[in-house]
């Protein structure tokens, strides 16, 4: 057997909706009185559009050559850079190290060191991670390949596009992060 709810929440809930609900009819007879007010003034005349005289050309005495001419503008190509275009190759295939996935001035050197002769740099990414390399080791997004490194440096050949499109090498370093 089901008992039938009270029915008095309802009829509650529709005595707080009337008053809310009968505020909804506006006395709109200010709007309509400013609107028949606009309506009342008297129309203006439009100004006639202006007569556009013809424009007389003037040919300035002297100049054949067209302002359009970008060969005017043009800058000369740089040189072509040292090496022959295209002459390094870049080993696609080869994994990728970790610091290759950093731009070179995103990475910092923050010390070195050495052991069993070999000179250790320890270089700091943006993530705060510090990783070591040694020469040989790849670091940066333009195939950078440590070539030496000292205790304020490290020196590195990167492999960059040219002009002409192939690659050429750059030399560049990571100085040590005061």
């Amino acid at each position: 057997m089901r008992v039938a709810a009270p029915a008095w929440p309802l009829l509650l809930a529709i005595a707080l909706a009337l008053p809310a609900l009968s505020g909804c009819q506006r006395d709109m007879s200010d709007l309509q009185e400013y609107i028949a007010k606009i309506n009342a003034r008297p129309g203006g005349d439009i100004e006639p559009i202006p007569t556009i005289e013809p424009h007389e050309p003037y040919l300035y005495p002297g100049h054949a050559r067209s302002p359009f001419d970008s060969s005017v503008i043009a800058r000369p190509l740089p040189p072509p850079p040292t090496g022959v275009p295209g002459e390094v190759d870049i080993d696609f295939d080869r994994p990728r190290e970790p610091l290759e996935a950093f731009p070179l001035d995103s990475l910092r050197m923050v010390g070195s060191m050495e052991q069993e002769g070999v000179r250790y740099a320890l270089v700091r990414t943006p993530d705060r991670t510090i990783l070591t390399v040694q020469p040989g080791n790849y670091m940066g997004q333009n195939f950078g390949r440590v070539v030496d490194i000292t205790t304020r440096e490290i020196r590195l050949i990167e492999v960059v596009p040219d002009a002409f499109g192939g690659y050429v090498e750059r030399e560049n370093n990571v100085s040590l992060s005061e």
